[in-house]
């Protein structure tokens, strides 16, 4: 009887050893959670999608790193209630959305991408434009402008993106938010966005805009109004 004693308190032993060895491998099985890095989805829907190194590096002064701790998006201007939004006010004040929609460059690559965001028009509408106004423009930390007309972003589902591809946009490829302008050519889409302006200046080009690219941007068009049909970096 005494033997069958001491066989159960070291079998009970080596199980307690065991477990103690598990915890301190793998962390405790509830109560905390351990952080895989994130993997892009490359079909959606039963579309394929392209790769987010898929594109291009083409911005005006190269990848941008924005503090998100002291991130601000701004929606200024023509407004009854100009706004400024923390990344986490976007992301948890507005309804999410996401829609696969191809992006073309002027240099003539695409890229087909899950994209999942906020729409521009729920964040005017909170902002309130005044009448009057007409214009929208994009500001991007790096110094990088475009513009679009109001009723283009009231009309459509115009996603400002903080996702692409099922993960968070990298800050190579515009985090914290890019704007999708879906049947525009590329250079409508600004990356890094940190202000929406709200305008009556229908005059105003943005950064290649002004140097003969056409203000419409639409694909069927064509880019160049000047002479401006492709940038060679």
């Amino acid at each position: 009887m005494k033997k069958k004693t001491i066989a159960g308190l070291f079998v009970a032993l080596v199980v307690i050893v065991a477990f103690v060895a598990v915890i301190i491998r793998f962390g405790p099985a509830r109560g905390g959670i351990t952080e895989l890095p994130a993997v892009e989805v490359r079909e959606y829907q039963g579309e394929n999608l392209s790769s987010i190194n898929d594109f291009r590096e083409n911005s005006i002064k190269g990848p941008q790193q924005v503090n998100i701790a002291g991130y601000r998006l701004n929606i200024t201007g023509l407004v009854a209630r100009p706004q400024s939004y923390s990344y986490e006010d976007v992301l948890g004040d507005f309804r999410a959305y996401k829609k696969v929609v191809r992006l073309n460059c002027v240099e003539g690559w695409a890229v087909n991408i899950l994209w999942e965001g906020v729409l521009v028009k729920d964040l005017l509408a909170q902002a309130g434009p005044m009448d009057g106004a007409g214009v929208i423009i994009f500001h991007a930390y790096d110094g990088y402008t475009t513009s679009l007309p109001l009723d283009y972003l009231r009309d459509n589902n115009i996603i400002l993106a903080y996702g692409m591809n099922g993960i968070t946009i990298p800050e190579a490829r515009g985090f914290p938010f890019v704007l999708v302008a879906e049947d525009k050519w590329g250079y409508k889409w600004a990356k890094w966005v940190t202000g929406i302006e709200v305008s009556d200046n229908t005059s105003f080009r943005g950064f290649w805009e002004s140097m003969g690219y056409s203000d419409r941007a639409n694909l069927e068009e064509g880019p160049a109004t000047g002479g401006f049909w492709e940038w060679t970096p």
